[in-house]
């Protein structure tokens, strides 16, 4: 039975290899209920499988009618293991005159980034350095002692609570830099322990839900500033990005809010409120609606642990409001970082560029300096984070003037600001792009 099992898998694989598809068949296969993509040229069917995909139906789905060999490196820490699940879904393959990349790829280009991932391999750079992270994880826990030594020595006053939340906050921020490494699998060598620890550090040491973080940010990274796929420009009409979003809601007349003030509001909106208000509510939401109870255990244990800390000094009501400031804190440098990166980039509508272009097209670094590696997480290296997720945040700044190599080579630009300069183009953009609207709105 078992043989016999086998060699019948055998035998319909080397069917569907022998079945040939042209790319203009394989983009006609970019539907909700139809799904066909492209990994090392063997196409796949995956339909059904979507919605079982561990990282998200919807990161898959974003390249239906692709070539997602890039992407599939980019995400799987063990890439033969996933191959099993990839073969009851294989179709065929390219045609022997189709070529590897589909619209009109530079090959050359996507081949040399292909041999830089090979380098980095060889060079050991997706390796982690458990010290590094150690110590890392160490320094978080030390400062929420610290906070808690505070107020148990000096009390609740004003000056004292001031401080504890900053110190609070601090670790909170930093330990979202910790659970982004676990999230990518950067850390261990195998993905079993990673999710472990990820859990651990978003769940236990920030309230928040992994799966949650894993199916939003995958999408970030696989389709960056790509606008209905990447859920970071998914600003809910509250702002307007790039360059075509602020015509096209022009055109249309469209007027959510006036979005040649928004580089204005943003300091009210945008900072101050997306992780004690936005963030908070999707999480618990998500977490209910689609039933990740081990993340909800998690983050309860969190919430249990933080007032049994803080309830005997402050009460429960003075505890969740220290909770909401510590969370108002962190949400500024959690914006201020996160958004320094890709606000000023292009946003646009997909435009099928190869994993290198596409990457660059979306990012930018900012200078790198012992405190910036800190203040951001390694997100300094944005440009090196994106093409290698899955690449320890420590060598980052080892494989960077490799990277800029190659963009010399191809002409692709690899921009790098200072931290301030990268601070006031996220105004500048939004003010680009509120103007670009009011126009549009008042002339055509």
């Amino acid at each position: 039975m078992g043989k016999g099992g086998e060699k019948g898998e055998e035998a319909g694989e080397r069917e569907a290899q022998s079945r040939l598809y042209s790319w203009e068949e394989i983009q006609r296969h970019n539907l909700r209920t139809d799904k066909w993509l492209v990994i090392e040229r063997k196409v796949y069917n995956i339909t059904t499988w979507a919605a079982r995909h561990p990282g998200g139906p919807r990161v898959i789905s974003h390249y239906a009618g692709e070539d997602a060999t890039d992407a599939f490196w980019a995400f799987h820490l063990n890439p033969s293991f996933v191959q099993k699940f990839l073969k009851p879904l294989l179709i065929g393959e390219l045609a022997p005159g189709e070529p590897s990349q589909d619209r009109g790829k530079n090959p050359q280009l996507v081949d040399d980034f292909r041999a830089l991932r090979k380098t980095a391999e060889d060079m050991n750079l997706f390796k982690a350095d458990p010290l590094f992270f150690s110590l890392y994880l160490g320094h978080i826990i030390i400062m929420e002692a610290l906070a808690w030594l505070l107020v148990s020595y000096y009390g609740t006053g004003w000056i004292t609570t001031f401080i504890l939340s900053c110190i609070l906050a601090t670790s909170q921020a930093q330990a979202g830099w910790l659970q982004h490494d676990f999230g990518h699998l950067s850390v261990f060598k195998k993905s079993k322990w990673n999710h472990i620890v990820h859990k651990f550090v978003i769940g236990h040491l920030k309230g928040a839900s992994a799966n949650w973080w894993n199916h939003r940010h995958f999408q970030h990274h696989a389709k960056p500033n790509i606008f209905k796929k990447d859920p970071d420009v998914n600003m809910l009409h509250i702002f307007v990005l790039g360059d075509s979003q602020p015509v096209e809601y022009g055109k249309k007349k469209l007027k959510y809010l006036p979005y040649n003030h928004q580089h204005e509001y943003f300091f009210l909106v945008f900072p101050p409120l997306l992780i004690p208000v936005y963030f908070q509510m999707q999480i618990i939401m998500t977490m209910i609606r689609r039933r990740f109870w081990a993340d909800l255990a998690w983050a309860f244990s969190y919430y249990m642990r933080y007032f049994i800390m803080y309830i005997p000094f402050y009460g429960v009501l003075g505890s969740l409001f220290l909770l909401t400031f510590v969370r108002f804190l962190e949400s500024h440098w959690f914006v201020w970082v996160t958004q320094m990166n890709h606000i000023p980039m292009e946003i646009d509508c997909e435009k099928h560029r190869d994993w290198l272009s596409a990457q660059l097209a979306a990012t930018c670094n900012i200078e790198q300096s012992f405190f910036n590696d800190w203040f951001t997480g390694h997100l300094n290296f944005q440009i090196e984070h994106h093409l290698f997720p899955m690449m320890p945040r420590h060598n980052y700044c080892k494989i960077a003037p490799l990277v800029k190599s190659l963009c010399t080579k191809y002409g692709v630009h690899y921009e790098e600001k200072s931290l301030g300069k990268a601070f006031i183009d996220i105004v500048g953009s939004l003010k680009k792009s509120g103007h670009l609207w009011l126009d549009a709105y008042l002339h055509k």
